[in-house]
Parts: C-alpha cells; structure tokens; sequence
C-alpha cells in the first residue's frame, strides 16, 4: 500500500494549505482575489503534487495532480493553463512513457474544460460538487488504465484504492469547502442588505414620526388662525406656537443630515475649556429645573482642531441626555486632560445607568434608551461629529449607578507632528 500511503500523505498537505488559506480570507474579511492571484496559487499546488510525488520507477509518478486540475478547470476555468504548466512541469522529470501517457489523456481535458466550466456553473451546488467528484474517478480510472498497459509491478488493489478513492474524496472535499464558502459569502451579503434596508426603514419611521408630530400641531394651529374673530393676543400665542413646532421639525431634520454627512464646515482652533463653559452655560438652567449639580475640573490647556458648531451640537447632546439621566436629581461631573496627543473629556452622571444591552447598542441608527420619548438621533448624531473630528469615544455604565463619556481628541501639537 505504498501508493495510497504517500497520495494520503500529498492530500493530508493540501488540505492543510487549504485550511490555511480560508484562516487567512477569515482574518482579513477579503474573500476577493484577483485571478491572476488564484492562477499562482494553483499553480503552486500543482507543483506540490508533482514534487511530492511517489515514483517506485524512473517512467511513472503517482500523485495527486487531478486535485487542481478538476477543481481549478471546474470552478476557475483554468483547466488549459494548469494543464499547460503541469506539462511542463513534467518535462523536468524527464521525456519518457508517462509523459506520453499524460499528454494523451490531459491534453483533451484541457480542451473539454473549455465547454465544461460554464455549463458546471449553471448546476446547483449539491450537483456541482457530484459532478467534480464524478470527473475525479473519471480521470482516476483512466489513470489506472494506464497503469494497465504499462505495468510497473505494483500491487493492483493499491493503485486501484490510490487512484478511485483518495482523488475523488480529495475534489470532493475541496468542493464541497468552496461551496460552503461561496454560500457563507452570498448569506453575509443578503444580511448586509437586509441590515441596510431595516435601517433605512427605521430611519423612514423615526423621521416621519417625529417630523409629523411638530407639523401636525402647527397645521391645527394655523387652521383656528383662520378665525376672523380670533383675540390678537391668542393670535399672537398660536403664531409663536407654530414656529416653535416648525423649529422642533427643522432640528429632526438638521440632526438627521448631520448624522448623514457629518461634514465640517469650519475647521477652527478650539479651546476646549472655554468651549465647554460656554455649553455649560446654554444648560444650566435645564440642569436646575432636574436639581442636577454641575462640577467641572478642567485641564489648563487643551487644544483641538475642528468645528464649533458641531462640537457644541455634540457636547450639549451629551450634556442633555445625562441630565434626563437623572430625574431626581443628582451630580454631573465633567473633566478634561491634556496629554501630548490628545484632549480627553469625561462626563459622568450620576443617572439609571445603562445595561450591557443598551451599553452595545448605543450609537446605533435610531436606537434609544428612551423607549417612545427618543428617536436615537442625538446619539448617532454625537458618533457621527466624533468621527469627523478624528476623535474616539468610550462609554461604561452600570444600572443606578450612572454613565461615564470618555471622549478623545488629537491635539493640534499631535496634527501638526503628522
């Protein structure tokens, strides 16, 4: 069993580079490769059978090149070039029978690969992967054929195992790996869309929920403006009523367009103390209405690179959410500190907290800890400014304890040194 001792060993070693190889297309989520790419790589194979091949006499070679050959013919249409090499590759082995003998059953399986590889593509899987095994044991009982008419004193039942079932089972499990593949690949592709088109279909309900709400208000209020008997003074209140309900939609729509294109509009030197006083300010009296206590520990100096308008849409997002955080009250603590790459600030509450659950989900397109009362437009909002600015975010929280923002810029000195 000297044969079907060594073709075992020869398709224990593809195997293993085949695992290789889909650990790595794992590893860098790239399951594209150019042909050109696939084409060395069989080549590469191809050589690794014939260099391991077992040759008890100088004319015949018992090896396992049907592998690449039936699989890089079938599923790349490469049949003729792998071919091509694997002959003169042979060459090198020297000009004898079993040259003649390959010549003569490879080269018109070249040429069939020609009219095989796009009808095998029109096959559904399980029948694909039947018919690369059928080739297999095809080409396997040719093989010993030839073995027959040129007899080289090994035991028959050795090369008819060697050559009808470890070829075959090799393809086989080839095939059926690349299947799986292609299969695991199509699934991801079809989650990904339909992971796309649930978004833009809460995206569709969160803004035209929360764009009808102000419009719906300010139509009823225009239609009792259409009383000729209205007061001036109810006049004037309804009037400052639909303004207000038209800014309330306009403020869904700019957030949405924000988290959409979070583009910078005016790249500026930002002092992150002073910029965060001054939101500080804008909130105060939000955060006295929930009897929320403000302490602030700011760093001395702290640079950073971006836009104050959104950055202060960002931090009074923030700033807003952990306030509501606490509805009985309770402490707000914001930081910052320099370092010589970046500016760190850290905002803690001391609010319900959030479970792990919600923890992951933060962030993500219309999901709020708010239930009914929030589109989750603020938070993709804060994400989104983050991003632009090159920054980095962090949250921890834990369930009646509160929630820490550790929000991270470069710092100018760091921008320049790049």
């Amino acid at each position: 069993m000297e044969i079907t001792k060594h073709l075992f060993l020869n398709l224990s070693i593809l195997i293993i580079l085949l695992l290789f190889c889909l650990i790595w297309l794992d590893r860098s989520r790239k399951f594209n490769i150019s042909k050109t790419a696939i084409i060395i790589i069989f080549i590469l194979l191809l050589w690794i059978c014939l260099q391991f091949s077992y040759s008890p006499v100088p004319f015949a070679r018992y090896d396992l090149r049907i592998i690449p050959i039936v699989i890089g013919g079938l599923y790349l249409g490469i049949g003729l070039i792998l071919v091509a090499v694997m002959l003169i590759i042979r060459l090198f082995y020297g000009f004898d029978s079993g040259l003649i003998g390959t010549l003569l059953l490879y080269v018109p399986l070249a040429i069939a690969f020609f009219r095989l590889s796009p009808w095998f593509w029109k096959q559904s899987s399980d029948r694909r992967i039947s018919i690369a095994i059928c080739l297999g044991i095809i080409l396997g009982i040719l093989t010993t054929g030839a073995e027959f008419i040129n007899y080289t004193g090994n035991p028959w039942f050795d090369v008819l195992f060697a050559y009808l079932v470890i070829p075959p089972l090799g393809i086989g499990l080839i095939a059926y790996s690349i299947e799986y593949i292609k299969k695991s690949v199509e699934l991801n592709h079809q989650l990904i869309k339909v992971e796309k088109l649930k978004a833009v279909e809460q995206m569709g309900a969160a803004i035209s929920h929360e764009i009808r709400n102000p419009l719906t208000a300010a139509s009823g209020f225009v239609q009792l403006l259409n009383d000729e008997y209205l007061p001036r003074h109810k006049r004037k209140e309804y009037l400052s009523i639909v303004k207000e309900e038209l800014n309330s939609a306009e403020r869904v729509i700019q957030d949405y367009l924000t988290f959409a294109k979070p583009s910078l509009v005016s790249i500026e030197e930002l002092n992150v103390k002073n910029e965060l006083k001054q939101i500080i300010s804008i909130l105060t009296p939000i955060a006295n209405q929930n009897s929320v206590e403000i302490i602030t520990d700011f760093s001395v100096i702290g640079f950073i690179k971006g836009d104050r308008q959104r950055f202060r849409q960002c931090f009074i997002n923030i700033l807003k959410n952990a306030v509501e955080a606490m509805p009985n009250g309770g402490q707000l603590y914001i930081e910052t500190h320099f370092s010589q790459d970046y500016v760190t600030i850290c905002i803690r509450d001391t609010g319900i907290g959030m479970t792990s659950e919600q923890l992951e989900r933060l962030g993500e397109p219309y999901y709020s800890t708010k239930g009914k009362n929030g589109t989750g437009l603020g938070m993709m909002v804060v994400y989104s400014i983050v991003r632009a600015m090159n920054g980095f975010i962090r949250v921890e929280s834990e369930i009646e304890t509160g929630t820490t923002f550790y929000i991270k810029f470069p710092t100018i000195t760091s921008l320049k040194k790049k």
